[in-house]
C-alpha cells in the first residue's frame, strides 16, 4: 500500500449508490490517514452546484475540486479558482465571440446561468439535432479563428471550452502540481465528458459499470491495459477498480 492520487467524476460515478459510497469513503478515508493519498473531484458542475451535492451526499472533503468540465480548479476548500490554471486557459479565448457564433444555431438552448462560466459556454442539444449541428458549429468556430473544443455528453449536454481545457488537461495540471506519477494516479468516470480523463497517458482508469454507451463505445474502440471496466455501478465500481489495480 502506498500513496496515490484519485481523480473522480461525481454524478453517476462516485455518487449514485449511497451505501456503496459510504463503504468507499470509509476505505479512502483510512488510506488517506495511513498513506497520505490525495482525493480530487472532477465534475461538470459549477462550484455552487458541487457544494450542494457535497452536503447532500456527505462526500469526503477533497484536497481539490475541478469544476465546470475542467475549466476551474479550487484547492484546499477555497472559493477562488487557481490563477495559474485560469491564466493558461485565457490564452486565445474569446467568450463573447463564441456566444455570438452559437447564436446562429436555433437548436442550441442555453443552459441556466449558473452553468455558464468564464471558460465554459453550455447548451442543451438533442441527440437527433447533434448529428448535423456539431460539425457545422465546429466549422463556424474555426472560421472565426476561435481556439475551442466541443464536448457533447449524455445525449443532451454541449460544452464549448478552450481547446486546451477539459477534465484530462486539468487532471494532468493537478498531477504535476502534486508531483504524482501517472502510475500512481487513478481516474474514474461514466460519461462522454470523462473521455478526456482516460486518454491522457499512463494513468490508471476506472469506468464504472453503469457507464453511458458513448463512453463504452470509445473504451472498446480504444483498448488499454491501464483501463478497467467495472461490473459494479457508481462508487461500488470505483472500489472494485481500486482493488483491481492494487491501490486498496
Amino acid at each position: 500500500m502506498a500513496k496515490f492520487l484519485l481523480v473522480s467524476d461525481l454524478d453517476n460515478t462516485l455518487v449514485g449508490d449511497d451505501e456503496a459510497l459510504r463503504h468507499l469513503n470509509q476505505q479512502l478515508n483510512q488510506h488517506r490517514k495511513d498513506h497520505g493519498s490525495i482525493l480530487v473531484y472532477s465534475t461538470g458542475r459549477s462550484l455552487a452546484s458541487y457544494a450542494g451535492l457535497k452536503a447532500a451526499k456527505q462526500l469526503l472533503e477533497p484536497d481539490a475540486v475541478i469544476t465546470a468540465v475542467g475549466t476551474e480548479i479550487y484547492r484546499d476548500g477555497g472559493d477562488q479558482p487557481d490563477p495559474n490554471w485560469s491564466n493558461k486557459l485565457s490564452q486565445n479565448w474569446d467568450r463573447d465571440l463564441v456566444v455570438a457564433t452559437t447564436a446562429h444555431f436555433a437548436d442550441l438552448t442555453p443552459q441556466p446561468d449558473p452553468e455558464q462560466r468564464p471558460f465554459k459556454v453550455s447548451y442543451f442539444l438533442t441527440q437527433e439535432a447533434s448529428v448535423e449541428v456539431l460539425p457545422q458549429l465546429e466549422a463556424a468556430l474555426q472560421e472565426r479563428g476561435l481556439n475551442t473544443q466541443l464536448i457533447y455528453s449524455s445525449g443532451k449536454d454541449l460544452d464549448i471550452l478552450p481547446s486546451h481545457a477539459d477534465k484530462g488537461e486539468a487532471m494532468v495540471f493537478m498531477r504535476h502540481q502534486l508531483d504524482m506519477p501517472p502510475a500512481r494516479t487513478v481516474v474514474c468516470g461514466d460519461s462522454g465528458n470523462d473521455r478526456a480523463l482516460f486518454r491522457t497517458g499512463d494513468e490508471r482508469g476506472i469506468i464504472v459499470g453503469n457507464a453511458r454507451q458513448e463512453l463504452l463505445e470509445w473504451h472498446h474502440a480504444n483498448p488499454s491495459p491501464n483501463r478497467y471496466l467495472a461490473h459494479a455501478a457508481c462508487a461500488g465500481g470505483v472500489l472494485e477498480g481500486l482493488n483491481h489495480f492494487g491501490f486498496l
